[in-house]
């Protein structure tokens, strides 16, 4: 489904050019929960803005159901980011100015002409709203942010990273910015998504998180290297033990 062959990324920070990522290659099957860890530093949230094409690598491969994604258009990238990839980040990025329907919708919005918002909007909202109780804040729909919880924030945030049906869900440490107990109910709801089917490829600090994965890699030196744990440790109800391919 997506597949990643010699990624190479860097930065220039003053006179120096800082080497992130050395060549990264690995695969993500259709369905798949895949956690990448690694120390503060090491590239994890470079490597997951390259996959949403957030960002551009240096040199390397990237595909998308058997696409080049580095050789498409840059309408066919805006389109992949849109529509294909659902994004969930640590602080939510969520606008203020907006109550959580407006959230949610606004992916659609983007994507659609003006025109073709006003002729889909209906069905949309439906959609949206449907979304919004599932995520368990069907009370809170008319709320702005600042009435929300840091736990509801981030909910709203999943619920508008589903709203356009993406593919992929990349996930920047959703429970990063959470305490234990909603960090939980956060990681219950991803989890409770990937078993619906729901590809999920996240990047955490936490251990805890990490074990209802598939599978977990390490970035190390810029490279994914397959975890020192094992994955024996992960959720019965997940696929079986997996090699990561490297």
């Amino acid at each position: 489904m997506l597949k990643t062959t010699g990624l190479h990324k860097s930065y220039r920070m003053g006179r120096s050019l800082v080497s992130v990522l050395r060549g990264v290659s690995f695969t993500v099957d259709r369905g798949e929960f895949v956690v990448i860890r690694g120390a503060s530093g090491s590239g994890k949230s470079t490597l997951l803005h390259l996959l949403g094409m957030l960002d551009i690598p240096d040199r390397g491969r990237i595909e998308f159901d058997g696409g080049d994604l580095l050789a498409a258009r840059e309408a066919e990238r805006r389109a992949y980011r849109n529509v294909q990839i659902g994004f969930v980040f640590q602080f939510y990025h969520l606008l203020p100015e907006c109550n959580v329907l407006e959230n949610v919708l606004m992916p659609q919005m983007v994507r659609h002409s003006f025109l073709g918002w006003r002729r889909v909007r209906s069905t949309v909202r439906g959609e949206a709203e449907s979304i919004i109780e599932r995520v368990g804040l069907a009370e809170r729909i008319t709320h702005r942010c600042n009435e929300l919880s840091g736990g509801e924030r981030q909910r709203v945030a999943i619920a508008r990273a589903l709203i356009n049906r993406p593919a992929i869900l990349l996930a920047d440490e959703p429970t990063g910015n959470l305490d234990a107990k909603i960090g939980g109910g956060i990681l219950g709801l991803l989890a409770g998504l990937n078993q619906g089917g729901q590809t999920l490829i996240m990047v955490t600090h936490d251990s805890a998180v990490a074990d209802h994965a598939h599978r977990r890699v390490h970035l190390v030196d810029g490279v994914l290297r397959k975890s020192e744990e094992t994955d024996e440790l992960a959720t019965p109800s997940r696929i079986g033990r997996r090699e990561v391919p490297l």
